[in-house]
């Protein structure tokens, strides 16, 4: 139970500083900074999605004990890491000039969290692949 609720916390956390931060904490570019809506803009309402996705994840994982109902729910924080990274890196992006605050610190903070998320909760299908 202990493992549960560390790996929650930790998930938890990710997920609110991945849906939160560029609101708040890592700020992307303001949309006064451009003439239309920059594509930051955009990639962090996305994130804001995905992480509070992650944070009910996070939620559920402490609710069902049932191995198989958590490695499901393990499966879905995995996609959801891979889906911030794909997000600010692929699929929306950021400003086309690297000297953007998007690009110098909320992408950097995004990516280390994606990469925290998806491999934290790969290792967590690992374990319970192997208790299984």
């Amino acid at each position: 139970m202990k493992k549960t609720i560390i790996f929650s916390a930790a998930i938890i956390t990710g997920g609110l500083l991945v849906a939160l931060g560029p609101i708040f904490l890592f700020k992307a570019c303001s949309a006064n900074c451009c003439l239309t809506l920059p594509d930051c803009f955009w990639a962090t309402k996305m994130t804001l999605g995905i992480g509070m996705m992650i944070t009910a994840l996070g939620i559920f994982y402490i609710l069902y004990n049932d191995p198989k109902i958590q490695l499901g729910i393990s499966l879905a924080i995995f996609l959801s890491g891979i889906m911030v990274l794909l997000t600010i890196h692929v699929i929306i992006g950021g400003c086309a000039i690297k000297s953007m605050e998007c690009r110098l610190v909320t992408f950097p903070i995004l990516t280390v969290l994606g990469i925290f998320i998806t491999v934290f909760s790969g290792v967590k299908i690992l374990l319970l692949k192997k208790a299984k």
